[in-house]
């Protein structure tokens, strides 16, 4: 009887832990595809640095999905590993991207540039969201997108689509798009710096106030220098701060909206996910030093890789068939956003000189 009893008290533990041991063998063959294709772009990078690792995964991951002999692996053993790493790791990555920030740096800049740095956002948001609607692109295609051009891509695409409750798949648009335009930034910008008659520190500050992702702002502003790069990534960290008060404006509006439609409470998703919340708890560690060189720099790493593995999972939901078929509007619209917010970030940067 004792054995027995000790047996049945056993079972639960011994069903949890086989669920998750199968858990693991569906993910290992996806996450595996993930940390190959991560270690490839960092190496493209390191032999062409102008090309960031961060596009470079969604570039390969688009490819994986669309080649003949990979593309059957990543619709079949690939796949719930691909799902896992363009949901959790993308989150992993928004909340270690904290550590990059620190508001003391962004306090230096002045209550003018803050200003000004918001309302490029406000006005870049607002005005991305309106073309999505003028161009009739569909459900929260406008949202994110608006989103990621204002704000870092393809990881405030992630964390809004978390707090709408947004579908994986209808992420795949938004991501590729938001890609696209930043890699358009990083061989365009650098090619109207002296037609435009624009000092190095100028230049940064335009490119950190108009490039979409960290990495393609460091590959557009490292071309005309260190300093250059140092000013273009203190007002690129400073926009992505902002990514916590709207996605919580996102929320709030969403849960006002479900309230008044239904008449009740109804269930709904966080106003703040855990994950920014998260990413908020790093700020605030690197703000106060408690966190020492090695663990930034390891954080930084942990973050690119996580990042990186993400977005090769979310390229590899492309399928250009399809994007060729539903896209040219999208891409319209998105180069339309894509001048918008070079045009806010260019008169930003020169009301800042």
């Amino acid at each position: 009887m004792t054995t027995t009893r000790a047996t049945a008290q056993d079972e639960p533990g011994l069903s949890a832990a086989i669920r998750c041991r199968d858990r693991l063998r569906a993910l290992a063959p996806g996450l595996a595809a993930c940390a190959v294709a991560v270690a490839l772009a960092f190496g493209i990078h390191a032999l062409l640095p102008s090309l960031p690792a961060m596009t470079l995964a969604v570039v390969l991951g688009i490819a994986g999905a669309n080649v003949p002999g990979t593309a059957a692996w990543v619709g079949g053993a690939w796949q719930p590993g691909l799902r896992f790493a363009g949901k959790h790791l993308m989150r992993a990555g928004i909340v270690l991207l904290g550590l990059k920030l620190s508001l003391g740096d962004i306090a230096a800049l002045g209550w003018q540039a803050l200003g000004l740095i918001v309302a490029v956002v406000l006005l870049a948001f607002a005005g991305t969201y309106a073309l999505g609607k003028l161009f009739k692109l569909p459900g929260d295609a406008p949202l994110l997108i608006a989103t990621g051009f204002s704000i870092c891509g393809a990881s405030a695409i992630g964390a809004m689509a978390a707090v709408r409750g947004t579908k994986h798949q209808d992420t795949v648009l938004p991501v590729a798009l938001v890609t696209l335009c930043g890699t358009l930034a990083i061989g365009t910008l650098p090619l109207l710096m002296h037609p435009l008659g624009l000092d190095t520190v100028t230049f940064g500050r335009w490119v950190g106030a108009s490039v979409h992702d960290v990495g393609q702002v460091v590959a557009a502003a490292q071309t005309a220098g260190t300093v250059a790069l140092g000013a273009a990534v203190v007002i690129k960290l400073t926009r992505v701060v902002l990514l916590a008060p709207i996605v919580a404006s996102a929320g709030l509006w969403q849960r006002f909206q479900r309230i008044r439609g239904s008449g009740g409470p109804g269930t709904f998703p966080p106003i703040v996910p855990v994950f920014v919340v998260g990413f908020l708890a790093m700020i605030v560690l690197r703000t106060l030093g408690w966190a020492p060189p090695p663990v930034l720099d390891l954080g930084g790493l942990a973050q690119e890789i996580a990042l990186g593995a993400a977005l090769f999972g979310l390229g590899s939901a492309v399928r250009v068939r399809e994007l060729l078929h539903a896209g040219p509007r999208s891409l319209v619209m998105a180069l339309c956003a894509w001048a918008l917010i070079a045009a806010l970030g260019l008169g930003a940067a020169w009301m800042m000189a």
